[in-house]
């Protein structure tokens, strides 16, 4: 059986990467005994110079695309709509506040050295979208660890100091030094940029071509 491996550059503060590893788990469905894949989430910061405590989500929208307050909550809406469709709670979606998630990313960096990344990163896509918490909040990241089996106060602890800041960075400055400018970005064995959350069926087709690579080469 072929393996793949795939980064997914990610922010918990993207609502279309949340749907788009939901589609990643359908394609894998599709592929399961065909293809082994390995996943490897990576940070992005959709919101790097947002202060601590935020601001509302329609507020902010509209400054940075330049639309109007009933244009942006359509557009919030169709995407809770698609994300609903795939089993994800996005209640929260329109109340919750645009927030920088340096501190989650750091979080997320350990929870891979404890192979909890996949489960935090749904907990705390749940929680932003579904609860309208700020998922760089310590207690919040305590509240979530927890949930996912891990130890709570090293994650506050992590949270409040800048432990994996260094190790963050990096991540975020090599994948965008290889061409990812927005999110998600499906990275397939450091060579192939799948950009945005695809359908399902694109994520299989693409998976396939590389596993034929790698097979034949």
């Amino acid at each position: 059986m072929q393996k793949v491996r795939i980064d997914l550059v990610s922010d918990v503060a993207c609502p279309w990467c949340a749907v788009g590893y939901r589609r990643l788990e359908q394609a894998l469905e599709v592929l399961a005994g065909e293809i082994e894949v390995e996943l490897v989430w990576q940070p992005f910061e959709l919101n790097r110079d947002m202060p601590p405590e935020g601001e509302p989500i329609l507020e902010h929208l509209c400054r940075k695309y330049g639309k109007d307050a009933a244009t942006m909550e359509q557009s919030q809406r169709e995407i809770m709509a698609a994300a609903e469709a795939l089993g994800l709670n996005f209640r929260g979606a329109l109340e919750r506040r645009a927030n920088n998630t340096f501190a989650a990313h750091r979080v997320l960096a350990w929870a891979g050295t404890q192979h909890q990344e996949t489960a935090l990163q749904l907990a705390l896509f749940e929680a932003y979208f579904g609860e309208a918490k700020n998922p760089a909040d310590p207690l919040v990241l305590r509240e979530k660890a927890i949930e996912v089996g891990l130890d709570g106060d090293t994650a506050e602890a992590i949270a409040r100091s800048d432990q994996y800041a260094e190790e963050v960075r990096e991540a975020e400055q090599r994948f965008m030094d290889m061409g990812v400018s927005a999110v998600p970005g499906f990275i397939l064995d450091g060579r192939y940029l799948i950009s945005g959350a695809q359908p399902a069926d694109v994520l299989v087709d693409a998976l396939r071509q590389v596993a034929e690579e790698n097979a034949s080469g």
